[in-house]
């Protein structure tokens, strides 16, 4: 009698294994303690675009620990302008969270419910349940190319080549120009990068939806398409006519970035033909696992992923890093982490020249940083605690 009720149990055990394995289940979790900061990380250099100059990166971290002692992180970094969420109003929605939600269910719950409001601050929390969960993409291996972004002007001839000069030796073959504030200055930049760098990288020039339909047309009508990737988003994200417009006056490819919130927007742009080229975060997308239904619908609909966040911390760069590996053909834009001098990883990213290495060895999180750059702080997982 003892084996027939073990062979009936057995087939039982192993589906609900399977489904804990298929899942990433803790069994053993049933609650989750949360600690939430916002941080103000301060640039090495300002960040110049369309929009405004940002000086710091506002960052909104958050960490879960299970009853094991397992801690798992996640970030979004708030950037008025390119996002309609501001800073105070992640803040608050954070520490909502932080108070209401004590489970991954209570988690992903209200995450779905802020997912048109808040999609940045909801991804800090349920990437940090990827973390959490051991998410395979955060297991993967190898090196990674970003590209080198350039904040130099062309008014200032000689160091603006210096910092070109200083990107190719470094190993970048994928160079960042920002425009959207005057065509004619905007020409004068590209030009000026286009002979220095002398075919040796290739230029994505990035609007960050400075023009009105009449620049874009202008700019692109007149743009020396020599050795350009791509133009993106040079026209407000909500703006589908003009991204149809520019399209079509266009000589090179181009890339939507800020229009692109959800897959739905990306089965719009290709419906509309009206982009070679689709740039995800993983801030916008919520988590790794839609990141990659994202991924995989741009390759099926005919375009081309560009991935990455040049306004992110470490942790969040790494993430995209991760999912980038073996899933994405194009020079990585989360260099965000390169921006500022504070690290919130331990240890911190590998860096060999333009690349990124991950060699699989886990990561954690710097207290020390993360008290030294912290304006506030909640939770119900104290602080004192160690991760």
């Amino acid at each position: 009698m003892l084996r027939t009720l073990t062979q009936e149990i057995n087939p039982v055990y192993k589906k609900l294994v399977r489904f804990i394995s298929e899942n990433r289940i803790n069994p053993m979790s049933i609650g989750l303690r949360l600690r939430i900061a916002q941080l103000q990380l301060p640039l090495t250099v300002p960040y110049r675009l369309a929009f405004g100059e940002q000086k710091r990166f506002d960052v909104i971290l958050v960490g879960l620990r299970d009853e094991q002692g397992k801690a798992g992180w996640g970030e979004a970094t708030i950037l008025p302008g390119y996002t309609d969420e501001t800073v105070e109003g992640a803040w608050a929605f954070a520490k909502e969270a932080a108070h209401v939600c004590h489970t991954a269910s209570d988690i992903r719950r209200m995450a779905s419910s802020a997912a048109k409001k808040s999609p940045f601050a909801a991804s800090a929390f349920l990437t940090a349940l990827d973390w959490l969960d051991n998410h395979p993409a955060l297991r993967r291996t190898g090196r990674f190319p970003l590209l080198g972004t350039i904040n130099g002007k062309a008014e200032t001839p000689d160091l603006l080549a210096q910092e070109i000069e200083t990107l190719i030796a470094a190993g970048y073959t994928t160079l960042k120009v920002k425009i959207g504030w005057d065509v004619d200055r905007d020409l004068k930049q590209v030009e000026t990068v286009q002979s220095v760098a002398g075919g040796r990288a290739k230029l994505r020039i990035d609007g960050n939806q400075g023009y009105t339909r009449d620049q874009a047309i202008a700019f692109l009508s007149r743009l020396n398409p020599a050795d350009v990737e791509l133009v993106e988003q040079p026209c407000a994200a909500g703006d589908w006519d003009s991204a149809i417009a520019a399209k079509r006056a266009s000589g090179v490819p181009m890339m939507l970035d800020e229009s692109i919130y959800t897959v739905d927007d990306i089965s719009r742009a290709a419906s509309l033909k009206c982009a070679d080229y689709i740039k995800l975060k993983l801030m916008k997308l919520g988590n790794l696992d839609s990141l990659a239904r994202g991924l995989k619908m741009i390759s099926d609909n005919g375009m081309t992923a560009v991935l990455g966040n040049g306004v992110a911390s470490d942790l969040g760069c790494w993430m995209e890093i991760a999912a980038a590996l073996g899933t994405v053909s194009t020079a990585g834009e989360m260099n965000g982490f390169l921006k500022t001098p504070v690290r919130i990883l331990k240890p911190p990213l590998h860096t060999e020249g333009a690349d990124v290495v991950l060699d699989g060895k886990p990561f954690s999180i710097d207290e020390n940083a993360v008290v030294a750059h912290a304006v506030a702080r909640a939770g119900n997982w104290p602080w004192d605690e160690a991760a």
